[in-house]
């Protein structure tokens, strides 16, 4: 039997206090290692992510660039960011359509409808909260919360047991068919701790999306969360999530 299986095992049939305790104890406080910029200091910086949907014309470029720089599997429903379409009709029905598993030129002319009132884009990713319940249900510390504010999967440790897919409130997990571990959305971290902007926002061509540190009181990210009226998703479940998003509808969940 591997590690992985014997971890599996020890979930049943051992309790907390005992091994698993003993893991998830180790790997309390880990930071990655050998990819951050010289001198880098995670307590410096608290990371967020500015979404302004406004601008978000569904080109799904932010989900390719995404998938090109963290290889993520290059099949339909496995994202670490994804688009939801929102289409708002006259008779106070709302219809969500994830748009990001279907090729969408920029030229691509939709048919009207008069039926429709509003129709508009919703970016969404890992919303790396601040009280992060997939880190609090993980048996083996495999998912942790870096000084700088980023929820990270340590693959090596991961045994797949998908408990942090279910914690999630927001469905931004999935099981790597490649890797059989856990995965998610990290702000591209091997980029942001060398001064770099995740791929999703360097590729966007109307910046709706604003990465930045909330530490930072001149910060791109700062400035706009004062110049908007921001809202986060599910706030009653108070998991405090660090992406802020602008001219979000009410009807968005």
């Amino acid at each position: 039997m591997n590690k992985r299986d014997f971890l599996k095992e020890a979930i049943v049939f051992f309790p907390a206090a005992g091994v698993l305790s003993a893991l998830t104890c180790e790997a309390a406080g880990k930071e990655p290692s050998g990819s951050a910029a010289p001198g880098y200091d995670p307590t410096d910086h608290w990371y967020g992510m500015g979404v302004d949907v406004d601008k978000c014309i569904g080109c799904n470029r932010c989900v390719e660039a995404c998938k090109a720089e963290n290889n993520v599997p290059d099949e339909p429903f496995f994202f670490r960011t994804w688009i939801e379409r929102y289409t708002i009709t006259s008779d106070g029905e709302t219809t969500v359509e994830c748009i990001s598993n279907k090729p969408r030129s920029l030229d691509q002319v939709v048919p009207a409808d008069p039926n429709v009132v509003r129709t508009f884009f919703v970016p969404k990713l890992c919303n790396q909260c601040a009280h992060p319940p997939c880190v609090q249900v993980c048996p083996v510390g495999a998912t942790f919360q870096t000084k700088d504010g980023v929820v990270l999967v340590d693959e090596k440790r991961c045994i797949g047991c998908r408990y942090c897919i279910q914690a999630c409130p927001y469905g931004a997990r999935y099981l790597n068919p490649n890797t059989r571990t856990a995965d998610k959305c990290t702000f591209c971290y091997h980029r942001i701790t060398k001064g770099l902007v995740p791929a999703c926002v360097e590729v966007c061509p109307t910046e709706a999306r604003i990465f930045g540190d909330m530490k930072g009181k001149a910060d791109r990210l700062v400035r706009f969360e004062r110049a908007n009226v921001v809202s986060v998703l599910k706030p009653d479940l108070n998991t405090e999530p660090k992406v802020l998003y602008a001219s979000l509808d009410g009807e968005v969940r």
